[in-house]
């Protein structure tokens, strides 16, 4: 069995986070899926990408696969500005590159991150007893 039926774990923080959640398909092409999700592995990310996020405050990012579909959630602390840390991410370094180079195999005319993943609006959510 692997994650995807036994579930994915979450880690807790000492201080309030919250989620951002977002959508962006690829293009239908089973060779350029695959080639998407080698270029996301461990071994091939970016690490200055990833240094990046951090950077601007991401604690943590997990991207899913359905089909072409994928979809997003990004965890932030509670005080987290998204449309000021995304401005800043994007005037880092290589991040326009990696931008450009993932561009290939999405869906959209823009290379621009914020043009690219959608932001979802959340319409359910099961609330604690």
């Amino acid at each position: 069995m692997t994650e995807k039926t036994y579930g994915y774990n979450v880690k807790r923080y000492g201080f309030p986070t919250k989620r951002f959640c977002q959508a962006l398909d690829l293009k239908d092409d089973p060779e350029l899926i695959k080639e998407y999700k080698a270029l996301h592995s461990e071994k091939k990310v970016w690490h200055e990408v990833l240094d990046n996020m951090h950077s601007v405050g991401i604690l943590e990012m997990d991207i899913y696969l359905a089909g072409n579909h994928l979809f997003m959630i990004v965890e932030v602390p509670a005080d987290f500005d998204w449309d000021e840390a995304m401005g800043r991410l994007a005037k880092m370094p290589k991040q326009e590159e990696w931008e450009n180079l993932t561009s290939k195999y999405q869906s959209t005319s823009s290379g621009v991150a914020t043009d690219k993943w959608k932001l979802m609006e959340r319409i359910f959510h099961i609330y604690e007893k």
